[in-house]
């Protein structure tokens, strides 16, 4: 069967204004609870969205480390192609892909920096050897070989034996704070639902129905 006839139809269920939660963090946190019930792969995987200076788009997955009502949480390098896209254009977009629940949901926002005392934290709790990992890799920098990255990792495994491994200076978290966050059900017959959560001046949120 040829790409363009490869379909099916979406019949889990559906999605009323009458079944979302007053705010869209509540409504976040029901449906990732639903999709680690549900056994799904990575539930916390989101992909990331970003534009570079000059409007160049780049998506990538993140995980995501936590989340509340000032917004989403992850964590990165901070040289790596994705900080500095946020540096020149902090409107990001996050996409959490629950396919296997016909489900989607998409925030979009600003990206601003974690506190440090929340970054060292959140270092703190990582394995040991994702913490060396941190200072062995320059993110998106070009490597001459697997080979050099492993010299790396081992050097600094050594630097830091019998020692707690520092946060290095150079890595730390994004909060994307939203400004709409929409939720997405598939339906039959692709009139799939559709609402959206935008963020008004005094702080409540307008939820609509949208077009599929």
């Amino acid at each position: 069967m040829e790409i363009d006839q490869w379909r099916r139809e979406y019949l889990q269920g559906g999605l009323e204004r009458s079944d979302l939660a007053a705010d869209p963090i509540s409504q976040f946190d029901l449906w990732l609870k639903e999709a680690v019930k549900a056994d799904i792969s990575d539930p916390s995987a989101v992909c990331l969205s970003t534009a570079d200076a000059g409007g160049q788009p780049c998506q990538r997955i993140v995980l995501l480390k936590g989340f509340d009502e000032r917004g989403f949480v992850f964590y990165t390098n901070l040289r790596s192609q994705k900080a500095w896209d946020i540096t020149a254009n902090p409107k990001v977009s996050l996409l959490f892909p629950w396919h296997f629940l016909e489900r989607q949901v998409i925030v979009r926002g600003s990206a601003e920096l974690v506190s440090g005392a929340e970054a060292d934290s959140y270092f703190r709790s990582r394995p040991r050897d994702s913490q060396i990992a941190a200072w062995a890799s320059h993110q998106s920098d070009a490597i001459p070989s697997r080979e050099v990255l492993q010299q790396r990792f081992d050097e600094y495994k050594q630097k830091f034996e019998g020692q707690d491994v520092p946060r290095p200076e150079f890595w730390g978290g994004y909060r994307v704070v939203p400004h709409a966050v929409e939720f997405w059900q598939g339906r039959a017959s692709r009139l799939h639902d559709r609402f959206v959560f935008r963020s008004l001046d005094d702080g409540a949120w307008q939820v609509e129905r949208l077009s599929p």
